[in-house]
């Protein structure tokens, strides 16, 4: 059963350039955003200039996915974690849910400084992501971390490695569905010098699963 334990109740999150504009609102404001049905905000149309800066700017490639990351699985049944995030992170409340659909037994607790946590994990800063998630034997899962890595890692840890990130947040990772889009990333290995390296290059959604 899920339990959330409000410490405290800040935070630094930051999402990488977006495939499409609507994309990238629509990311951040999940989280960001407190997890409320109903929003009384005021939008404010961008200004001309502004939409021309969001027109000019690059691109990423973005790809199709329906249900890009499954859930009922039970590839995580006997792993129990606590989960570092900000309280009104929507994104990471959704990722501990896909976590548990896969058997973590997960405590999320809700954190002012979330990088003193990440600092005291050892999660280099280029390797960050919203939340952050320590099992009991103390291996570090930054961000939107697929299960299905998490427990192969978890099966066979590489020598001198802490744990798994996938930095920023990238639209179709598990946590970060977007209707059905999907950007290309990597999940990558930490080590316990402070060097990186990939573990895994996720080019389909298929490869989540």
């Amino acid at each position: 059963m899920r339990r959330y334990i409000n410490i405290m109740g800040n935070g630094h999150k930051k999402v990488s350039a977006s495939a499409l504009l609507l994309v990238a609102t629509s990311t951040v404001m999940a989280c960001s955003q407190p997890d409320t049905s109903v929003s009384n905000s005021t939008q404010t149309e961008p200004t001309l200039a502004t939409k021309s800066a969001q027109i000019e700017q690059p691109q990423p490639q973005m790809m199709s996915v329906s249900a890009n990351s499954g859930t009922g699985s039970t590839i995580l049944q006997n792993v129990s974690a606590t989960v570092y995030k900000d309280a009104n992170c929507g994104c990471c409340k959704e990722w501990v849910g896909y976590a548990e659909g896969h058997g973590l037994s997960a405590t999320a607790q809700d954190v002012t400084d979330l990088s003193l946590f990440k600092e005291r994990y050892g999660v280099p800063q280029q390797m960050r992501s919203c939340h952050t998630t320590v099992t009991t034997n103390g291996y570090v899962f930054e961000g939107h971390v697929p299960a299905k890595y998490m427990a192969q890692f978890l099966a066979s840890p590489p020598t001198d490695s802490i744990g798994l990130a996938v930095p920023s947040m990238p639209v179709g990772s598990p946590g970060m569905e977007y209707q059905d889009k999907f950007m290309p990333y990597k999940v990558m290995q930490l080590n316990k010098d402070g060097s990186t390296q990939v573990y895994a290059a996720i080019e389909s959604p298929a490869q989540q699963m």
